[in-house]
This record gives C-alpha cells, sequence and structure tokens, in this order.
C-alpha cells in the first residue's frame, strides 16, 4: 500500500559508518593482523631511532668540526704569521717595515687586525699608502706605495726631501736626478709657502725646469726662480702660473738676465 512518501526520496539510500563489533571479524582474521601489524611496527620504532640517532650524530659531528675549524683559524698557532712579505719598499728596508708592523711570529693570521698594521706602518715617512692583505696559510703581505721627491730643501751640508704634499720624508746628501732645489724657511704640508712653492713646480715648462738652479720661496708672493748663467725669474706669488711659466718659457729666448712676470698676464718686464 502507498505510504504516502514520494517514490523518489524512497529510492535514495542512506550510509552511515558504524563501528562493527569484535564478533563481525572472524577470529582467523584478527590473528593474522596481528601478526603482520607488530613487526612492522617494531621495525618502524627501530627505523625510527636510528635515523635519530644518525641525525644527532651528524649535528654533533658538525658541531664538532666548525668547533675545531675555529680553534685551528682563530686561536690555534697553526695557522698563524709565519713570514711578513714587504712588497714596493725601496727606500725603505723590509726589517723597518716588519718592525712598525709589530705582528708577533704564531699570531693567528685571521685575528691580524689589518687596519692596525696598516696604520702603524703608515707612520714611517717614506710610506705614502699602505695596504695589508693575508695570504693563506701563514703570511702577512704589506704593499708599499712609496713618497715621490719634487723639491729638496737645503739643511745644512745635506737636502731635505719633500714630495708632492709637502711632507718631509728623507735626508739625503746630494740633489736626486729631477728634483728641484728649493730654498724655503720653514718646509712642510701645513706651511703656506711651501704649498705655494708646489704649485709653481707644478706649472714650470720642461724649458724651464732644464733651466732653473734654484726655486726661492722667501714668502707666499715673494717667489722668484734663480737659472743658469745668473738670470732671475721674478715670479710674484703662485696665482696663474701656469700663464706665468709660459710668458717666462717664451722669454728665454731674449738675452735679458731679469725677466718679471709677476704681474702677468697685464705687465711683463725685462731688465
Amino acid at each position: 500500500m502507498p505510504d504516502g512518501r514520494d517514490p523518489a526520496e524512497g529510492s535514495r539510500r542512506s550510509w552511515r559508518l558504524v563501528r562493527a563489533g569484535t564478533d563481525a571479524i572472524p577470529p582467523w582474521v584478527r590473528q593474522f593482523m596481528r601478526r603482520t601489524r607488530l613487526p612492522l611496527s617494531r621495525a618502524g620504532r627501530v627505523r625510527r631511532r636510528r635515523l635519530i640517532v644518525a641525525r644527532l650524530g651528524m649535528t654533533l659531528a658538525g658541531l664538532a668540526a666548525v668547533g675545531v675549524l675555529g680553534w685551528l683559524i682563530f686561536v690555534s698557532p697553526v695557522l698563524g704569521v709565519r713570514e711578513v712579505w714587504v712588497e714596493g719598499a725601496l727606500i725603505l728596508e723590509p726589517e723597518q717595515v716588519v718592525a712598525a708592523a709589530a705582528v708577533p711570529d704564531g699570531t693567528p693570521l685571521a685575528r691580524v687586525d689589518t687596519d692596525a698594521v696598516r696604520d702603524r706602518v703608515a707612520q714611517l715617512p717614506p710610506a705614502r699608502e699602505v695596504t695589508v692583505s693575508r695570504r693563506w696559510p701563514s703570511t702577512l703581505v704589506i704593499e708599499i706605495v712609496e713618497r715621490t721627491p719634487v723639491g729638496a730643501v737645503p739643511n745644512g751640508k745635506k737636502y731635505d726631501l719633500f714630495d708632492d704634499h709637502g711632507v718631509i720624508y728623507r735626508t739625503t746628501t746630494s740633489v736626486p736626478a729631477g728634483v728641484v732645489r728649493v730654498q724655503l724657511a720653514t718646509p712642510g704640508p701645513q706651511d703656506v709657502s711651501t704649498q705655494s712653492a708646489l704649485v709653481v713646480l707644478r706649472s714650470l715648462s720642461e724649458r724651464l725646469r732644464s733651466e732653473l738652479v734654484t726655486l726661492v720661496v722667501e714668502g707666499p708672493a715673494r717667489i722668484r726662480l734663480e737659472l743658469h748663467d745668473d738670470r732671475v725669474v721674478t715670479w710674484g706669488d703662485a696665482e696663474e702660473s701656469e700663464m706665468k711659466a709660459k710668458v717666462a718659457t717664451a722669454l728665454l729666448a731674449k738675452p735679458d738676465k731679469r725677466i718679471d712676470v709677476s704681474g702677468v698676464p697685464e705687465v711683463v718686464t725685462l731688465g
């Protein structure tokens, strides 16, 4: 008899998951499942333990390796300084540079303060530029660019050499080839007269330089060139030095003993 429900709804099935009782599984099936599951579970636990132990061992070994490497590099003398190699020194003796560097033998190379070494070596007057680097496993390299003289100031029977910054860095018994003899009262990088002399030296032509005996700087505005054959070029101050050098070079062709270019470009005097 019709029960009043829609036939379409009655055709649908509803499913629900339920837990089967132990009696629903035959004993032989349960026994088989126990025999197959237990060995797998034990084997899995053994593998897991072995994996944990292996990973722990690898971690400890890695930490130990890092510790040993750190000890070798930063503490042990095994990678310590065995040699200080000096490059570029011509005036300076390598022994002077090594003494100024003051790096004890065996100091771990990685712990050497290269900036401090550079600053110590740079205190040597002839050293203009200093570079310090490491050369593994045990060498400290010090590269030096020495100063080049541009002027020589008489000092008794000797000469004090100064570079293009006005730094006095060496004393010699004679004026080196290519270096100008300069008369200065107080040579030095902070001296105004020295800086004026440097401006004039940079402006000289080859002809003027070849004729020059002494560059006399009595003050910033009292500069003169004493040439061969008692010829004198009155320079004045260091302003317009390039123009003065061109004019003075051109006037050397004349026989005059006195050339005054201190008023260049407006006035030039010959005598």
